[in-house]
């Protein structure tokens, strides 16, 4: 292991909180590495020193000062043209979003298929009213009209009312 790798693992290791591989790992570079292995040391030292030091409790009315310190601190305002200041990335991502549109629309699409000269004649004297002659089609034509029944049962029944 390198002495830069040691840097990031070396007071996880003195907390303890290294898993058993990495532990190991550690344990075989302080034997052979003096320098990291004082600055393991070093971070002993500073950890009993700070355990030896009496744990200081907050008074009572600390939490009410904290929180009467906080509701005095001026409140920022914001003006409403506050939400058209861009940020950086917003700016970045629609000038690529504008780029990519332009970028598209300009590009041309594929050229539509042509038709081969044999087969524009038929396609120019060929009857496209396929639709009169749809069969399923003509049989709605002979369906009785929804509206004209309703308008025959109003009239039949305004009719008794008047005499």
């Amino acid at each position: 292991m390198s002495c830069q790798k040691m840097e990031t693992r070396i007071l996880t290791y003195v907390d303890g909180r290294l898993k058993e591989n990495e532990r190991a790992e550690v344990e075989k570079h302080l034997e052979g590495c003096a320098a990291c292995r004082v600055r393991a040391n070093e971070f002993r030292a500073v950890g009993e020193l700070l355990d030896e030091l009496p744990m200081i409790e907050p008074s009572g009315a600390f939490n009410a000062r904290v929180h009467a310190l906080v509701a005095a601190e001026p409140e920022k305002r914001r003006s409403w043209f506050a939400w058209l200041t861009p940020s950086p990335r917003i700016a970045f991502v629609a000038s690529m979003l504008l780029l990519a549109t332009v970028w598209v629309g300009t590009r041309s699409g594929p050229e539509p298929p042509q038709i081969a000269p044999p087969d524009l004649q038929v396609v120019e004297s060929a009857d496209y009213d396929v639709i009169s002659s749809f069969a399923p089609l003509s049989d709605l034509s002979q369906a009785p009209d929804d509206d004209a029944d309703d308008s025959d049962a109003t009239s039949q029944q305004q009719q008794p009312q008047q005499m």
